[in-house]
């Protein structure tokens, strides 16, 4: 059994070891390194791709290998052409992912303690008497997996709190704490995406990699540069609207900020008011 078991990985082991070795020379000798060319590219002979800067509020994930594969496709296309091609790749820290995260966290160490003890569902708390319960009766196990968790909860995350979502990332009790404070994730999360782009063998030309945010002041003086650029010849304009305001955080927050709600706009009401006249009801 065993041996049939390895037999039918052998094509698959025979080209994870070919990935390795090419990827090996690709960083051997740096080859999506992007360098100025001698004389200007004439028409079609250069090719800048960018990515969408993923927020950093967590791992990558199978939606950005997806995405991530169309830009692939493209670079290396225009590469075999022999177009000079430049693919950098952010990281994206600005906006409120992240901080509505530590905050959460922080929130949770201060209710339930460090580390928290969370509160149980009554649907766990069924599970679990019904499983002493077996125990106590000697029932056997039926080798089947039983959830405790209802149908909906199961299609879920599963995780409601801050705390337990850091703990499905891979990081121990001792660690998560460390995450309150903002800045941490960007410190943390950037380096395993990147090795996970890395094993994705994505073209691209680290040397220009960056998160954004005044962590990194050059990244932070462009966006101000540009922004002040766009101002200035009229294309930026300070005006009024209705937003989702955040009271608990003291700032507005745009769709894609908020940690829940999101696609959730403001609504108009109308309001009648009716006046109530006299002979006034007995009751």
């Amino acid at each position: 059994m065993e041996a049939e078991a390895e037999k039918s990985l052998v094509k698959r082991n025979f080209l994870r070891d070919n990935e390795v070795k090419i990827q090996m020379l690709w960083k051997e000798h740096d080859v999506y390194r992007a360098e100025s060319c001698e004389k200007p590219p004439e028409p079609g002979e250069k090719f800048f791709g960018n990515f969408p800067f993923p927020y950093m509020n967590g791992s990558l994930h199978l939606g950005h290998a997806f995405s991530l594969s169309k830009l692939e496709f493209s670079a290396r296309y225009h590469r075999l052409r022999g177009a000079n091609v430049l693919l950098p790749f952010g990281f994206h820290g600005t906006g409120m992912p992240i901080k509505a995260s530590a905050d959460k966290l922080a929130r949770e160490i201060k209710q339930f303690g460090n580390p928290p003890v969370f509160p149980q569902s009554d649907e766990e708390e069924q599970g679990n008497q019904q499983e002493a319960e077996d125990e106590k009766a000697g029932a056997p196990p039926d080798n089947k997996f039983k959830g405790k968790k209802s149908k909906a909860a199961s299609k879920s995350s599963g995780q409601a709190y801050q705390w337990q979502i850091m703990r499905s990332l891979g990081l121990s009790d001792s660690e998560i704490p460390e995450f309150q404070e903002p800045s941490k994730w960007l410190n943390y999360f950037p380096p395993l995406a990147v090795e996970d782009l890395k094993a994705f063998g994505l073209g691209c030309d680290w040397s220009r990699s960056f998160v954004t945010t005044d962590l990194n002041p050059y990244f932070d003086k462009f966006v101000r540069w540009q922004m002040w650029k766009l101002k200035e010849i009229g294309k930026i304009v300070k005006d009024k609207r209705y937003t989702i305001y955040s009271p608990l955080d003291g700032q507005p927050c745009a769709d894609h900020d908020r940690a829940t709600g999101e696609g959730v706009q403001p609504q108009e009401y109308t309001i009648i008011k009716m006046e109530v006249v006299a002979p006034f009801p007995a009751s």
